[in-house]
């Protein structure tokens, strides 16, 4: 714990001052971290959530300035590329915040550890307090796929129906680096690639029914399920524009054919 507590401060302190960071070294550190039998043991960290959700509105408005005052494309590019170094980073770290929160199908937690929550309020409640400005209830609600278009246009989504697990996991494990939503049969969840594969982080309708961080061999939800769709959240350039003005985010409510929440 120690450990990604001092990568993230790193990460914090380049960014303050200037520092360009590659995005697949930030992920590497935060995967040394984060890989290994112990990472769905751990239990809730709501302390450390606390102080993460208050970092992360510091460092928005912070960049938000940034970007305001920032003269010529080339520097506002730069800030925009801070911000989702910033995101890949803490994002990955307030999920694991919630490890071991027991799942509920009705689950509305918003503090880790405290009652239950269903996966869809996770989801909800990372990103709302990570600073992007949505209703987390309606957000919640939705099934997966609306939720994924909450955040993103259809053309930055991927769909698979029906392909092979191991096909899709490898698929998944190349993808491009960064923060994922992923939405399955019936089932919402992150996943983090990175340069070791990915790491599926979710709260779990199935044994060991909480929020738990697998790898590829242990994601059995995600296996089992034969719709899968998933989009790059911290590669979306309008996104990332949206989180530092603080803008608000309409939640899709259109209801597709497939796909739901839990």
């Amino acid at each position: 714990m120690r450990r990604r507590v001092s990568i993230l401060l790193l990460i914090l302190v380049a960014l303050a001052v200037g520092v360009v960071w590659f995005r697949v070294e930030a992920l590497r550190l935060w995967w040394s971290g984060a890989s290994g039998s112990e990472a769905s043991a751990e239990r809730p960290d709501p302390e450390r959530y606390a102080t993460l959700k208050q970092e992360c509105e510091r460092w928005r408005v912070d960049l938000a300035a940034r970007h305001g005052r920032a003269r010529g494309e080339a520097a506002k590019e730069e800030v925009i590329e801070e911000s989702r170094k910033f995101l890949e980073l803490v994002l990955p770290e307030m999920m694991r915040c919630w490890l071991g929160t027991r799942w509920d199908f009705h689950g509305t937690s918003e503090v880790p550890g405290e009652g239950r929550i269903a996966c869809g309020y996770f989801v909800a409640t990372v990103l709302r307090d990570a600073g992007f400005r949505v209703d987390r209830y309606k957000l919640a609600r939705q099934p997966s796929q609306n939720i994924l278009r909450s955040f993103l246009p259809r053309e930055a989504l991927t769909l698979r129906v029906g392909v092979p697990y191991e096909r899709f996991a490898a698929e998944l494990a190349a993808a491009e680096p960064g923060v994922r939503i992923v939405g399955l049969d019936h089932h919402v969840a992150f996943a983090i690639t990175g340069p070791e594969g990915f790491r599926f982080i979710h709260s779990s309708g199935s044994e060991p029914w909480c929020v738990v961080d697998e790898g590829r061999e242990q994601a059995e939800v995600l296996q089992r399920s034969n719709y899968r769709v998933h989009g790059l959240l911290t590669g979306d350039r309008d996104l990332l524009l949206r989180w530092l003005a603080g803008a608000r985010i309409e939640v899709r409510e259109h209801v597709p054919a497939a796909a739901s929440r839990r």
